[in-house]
């Protein structure tokens, strides 16, 4: 089953739970967790690969033609060369990247309290004469004042925000078909733009690439318009 239509369907990996533990309410930077299996996979020397899409219902468009040359960009910077027919390639790169319809949260934060004044006193106009005319003076009484302390002025703000769970795969076979590497990258975060989200998984993916087999690390994917980094 492929990742987009996992995460469509609302299956989230055990990495998940990680992602939204670490995400904060109100910023866009995100952390992902990347899981990658290794099995003979050849150390770059110049074979030839291509990128396929894993899911036939994205391949050809020009969505993912755009996604996949990040990959394909990668994979030539660690030294292997590119090819655009499979027939040609010794290592076949199937690539699947989707986002979720997201999950409402809800959270709270303390409301404005005047800690000069407590919602046990009032204000009570008094009265009094100078020698310039009558004034007015203000004094604090105790019975049901009101002011900014009161219980509806400090009353806590609630406010929600949304949390949107991405995450990219990447396989790659020889040309006998034998797996020779699996990697998984998911995220929680506010933004569901895959033009940001994809970019940066796939940064997180091939930070450390390979990676140690069976290994699951978390790498901080930069906020919107910033590089990642681990």
């Amino acid at each position: 089953m492929s990742t987009l239509t996992m995460i469509a369907n609302g299956l989230k990996l055990a990495l998940v739970p990680l992602a939204l533990g670490a995400l904060a309410a109100c910023t866009s930077s995100f952390r992902a967790d990347v899981s990658r299996f290794e099995s003979q996979l050849p150390a770059p020397a110049g074979q030839t690969f291509t990128v396929v899409a894993d899911d036939p219902g994205m391949a050809g468009g020009i969505e993912f033609r755009n996604y996949a040359q990040l990959v394909a960009d990668q994979m030539a910077a660690l030294g292997y060369t590119p090819v655009n027919n499979p027939a040609d390639a010794q290592l076949l790169v199937r690539f699947d990247y989707g986002v979720d319809n997201g999950r409402e949260r809800v959270r709270s934060r303390p409301g404005f309290r005047d800690p000069w004044y407590s919602s046990w006193y009032g204000y009570q106009p008094i009265v009094y004469r100078t020698a310039n005319g009558p004034r007015v003076a203000y004094i604090p009484y105790r019975p049901w004042g009101y002011g900014w302390n009161d219980s509806f002025f400090g009353r806590d703000e609630v406010y929600s925000y949304t949390v949107y769970t991405s995450g990219i795969e990447l396989k790659i076979d020889d040309r006998n078909g034998e797996r020779l590497f699996e990697g998984q990258a998911e995220a929680a975060s506010t933004s569901n733009r895959l033009q940001y989200l994809v970019p940066n998984l796939v940064e997180a993916m091939f930070t450390g690439f390979p990676g140690n087999s069976g290994e699951t690390v978390r790498i901080s994917v930069a906020p919107e318009d910033q590089r990642a980094g681990r």
